[in-house]
Parts: structure tokens; C-alpha cells; sequence
């Protein structure tokens, strides 16, 4: 199975993270699918904390991919933001 998760990067106190698909059984820091997006969560500007790509997260649900529950509430709050931008230019 797909899971659609954090992959933590940075070091340590200043922890960065990628968004990315990944099989379920990899561990998870381990190979990825593909990297769908970033989220760093010592940006203070809440608009700047998240990137995505909607196009390929839409993909990866459409087949399957289950999001983790941090993963599904960033998408759900950021997701609607990411679409517009995309679709303004």
C-alpha cells in the first residue's frame, strides 16, 4: 500500500520535512516514490509553511494512497490554497 507521509529532514531543534508517497513497509526515512511537497514548520508566515503540488497529490489519492493524519490535516488546510495559486498563474 501507498501511504502518502513526512519524511523528516534538517537537523537537530530545526526539523524540515518533505511530503512524499511512499510504500507503507519503507521506513521513514527510506526510498520514496515521489516527493509531492514540503512542510516546514518553523516558517511563522502561515501561508509559507507548506508547498504542494496538488496535480500528482490528486494522483496519488485518485490510486489509492492513503495520507497519514498529519498528512491529512495539512492537506486538508493548505491543499484549497495551493489549487488557487496554481490556477491564478
Amino acid at each position: 500500500m501507498v501511504r502518502i507521509r513526512l519524511k523528516k529532514l534538517g537537523r537537530k531543534h530545526r526539523w524540515f520535512f518533505r511530503i512524499v508517497a511512499a510504500d507503507a513497509r519503507m521506513p521513514r526515512d527510506g526510498r520514496v516514490l515521489e516527493e509531492l511537497g514540503t512542510y516546514d514548520p518553523h516558517i511563522p508566515q502561515e501561508d509559507k509553511k507548506v508547498t504542494l503540488k496538488p496535480d500528482r497529490i490528486r494522483y496519488w489519492l485518485s490510486v489509492g494512497a492513503q495520507p497519514t493524519e498529519k498528512v491529512k490535516v495539512l492537506l486538508d488546510k493548505y491543499m484549497p490554497q495551493e489549487e488557487a495559486k496554481k490556477a491564478a498563474g
